[in-house]
């Protein structure tokens, strides 16, 4: 009993869903035979897109630098961020959520949160498939006003989130090991156990089950050159400061 309501308090979506569902087969057989139908339908999409999705996420994580997202679609990338991540969710394939799961892994490589929701509401509205059927059904014209209003807005939107939500209001990434001002955390499940880390600045790593661990918190100035090196050279990029 008590881990069912531990499993329940944990997960309380699917357990409103569930017991939305167990209504339904009382009062209403019928509407939750066709609702359980189109769920499975959505059930086996998901089943099918996220792990194509799950493992770009882990290609991100362990082979793209964080300085190459740090220049292309961090804070301070302008411009060309921002019409990257544009081009980036029009061009993209699949449901928008799969998008998100990209997103997390892209924030936590330090991309900004304004070229996020550039990403995300491209992803969902802007896509380039989507625009021809649009131009087939509705017209050129309509196409290409909406397609520029949205755009607009697509931009104005990046920017005010940004304004509004910081990074410390985003949900605090659960690879890491340690929080607080001035701290280093390694993602564990990327890290190729190369001990590159524990050589540079063996202070604060060293090797633990053939992985490497954060031994030391709130490096001073003189160490930050010796971190900076061994997130720098890190061959997994699993290393963050």
């Amino acid at each position: 009993m008590n881990k069912a309501l531990h499993f329940a308090k944990n997960n309380k979506l699917l357990t409103l869903v569930a017991a939305i569902y167990l209504l339904l087969f009382i009062f209403q057989p019928a509407k939750a035979m066709l609702s359980l139908g189109n769920s499975l339908y959505y059930i086996k999409e998901m089943l099918t897109i996220m792990p194509v999705i799950l493992l770009l996420t882990a290609l991100i994580s362990a082979w793209v630098p964080t300085s190459t997202i740090e220049k292309n679609l961090g804070k301070n990338s302008g411009w060309k961020g921002a019409v990257f991540s544009f081009l980036l969710g029009s061009f993209s394939a699949g449901p928008i959520y799969a998008a998100f799961p990209v997103s997390k892994t892209l924030l936590q490589k330090g991309a900004s949160i304004a070229n996020i929701v550039v990403l995300l509401s491209t992803w969902a509205v802007v896509k380039v498939p989507m625009l021809l059927n649009e131009a087939k059904f509705l017209s050129p014209k309509f196409m290409a006003l909406r397609w520029v209003l949205t755009t607009i807005s697509i931009f104005i939107m990046g920017y005010l989130t940004e304004k509004i939500v910081k990074p410390q209001h985003l949900p605090a990434d659960s690879s890491q090991e340690n929080t607080g001002e001035n701290t280093i955390s390694i993602n564990r499940e990327y890290c190729i156990g190369c001990a590159l880390c524990t050589k540079i600045a063996p202070a604060y790593f060293k090797m633990e089950g053939k992985k490497a661990i954060v031994i030391k918190q709130n490096p001073g100035p003189a160490a930050l050159t010796l971190l900076q090196a061994a997130r720098e050279k890190c061959p997994a990029q699993v290393i963050k400061m």
